[in-house]
C-alpha cells in the first residue's frame, strides 16, 4: 500500500531538477538541494557517493546525451523514507526516449536523498 506524500513528490522533483541542470554551477546547487552530503547514487553504470561524484555522473550523462532531458514516467510511489518512480531520457528535438529506468530512493529526516538505487529498463546498444 502506497502512502505517497508531498515529501516523496518533492524529493522526486528535486531529483529531476538535478538531472536536468546543464550548467556546472546549477548542477552543483541542484545536487546539494536534492542529496544529503553523504548521499549515494548506484545504477548498473555508476556507484558514487557525495555531491561532487554525483554531479560528475550527471555531467557525464549530459555529455553522452546532449539535448536530452530526464522526465518522470508515471507517478511517484512512496512510504516511510522510501520512494520509487520511473523516468525516461527524452530527446527534446524529436521526442524519442532511447533510455528509460526506475529508481528507488531513500530519504533522510530533511527529505533529501540518502541513497538512489537505479535500474535501467531500456538502453541503446551504443550506450
Amino acid at each position: 500500500m502506497s502512502v505517497n506524500t508531498d515529501r516523496h513528490q518533492t524529493a522526486a522533483a528535486r531529483y529531476f531538477e538535478a538531472w536536468n541542470a546543464t550548467e556546472p554551477e546549477a548542477q552543483s546547487k541542484a545536487v546539494a538541494e536534492a542529496w544529503a552530503p553523504e548521499g549515494t547514487y548506484t545504477d548498473p553504470l555508476a556507484d558514487v557517493a557525495g555531491h561532487a561524484q554525483i554531479t560528475a555522473v550527471i555531467a557525464a550523462a549530459h555529455e553522452q546525451f546532449p539535448g536530452f532531458v530526464f522526465r518522470p514516467l508515471g507517478a511517484v510511489d512512496g512510504h516511510h523514507d522510501t520512494a520509487r518512480f520511473g523516468w525516461e531520457l527524452v530527446n527534446e528535438a524529436d521526442g524519442s526516449a532511447p533510455v528509460a529506468g526506475f529508481d528507488v530512493v531513500t530519504l533522510d529526516e530533511e527529505g533529501r536523498i540518502r541513497q538512489v538505487l537505479g535500474f535501467l529498463d531500456r538502453v541503446p546498444a551504443s550506450a
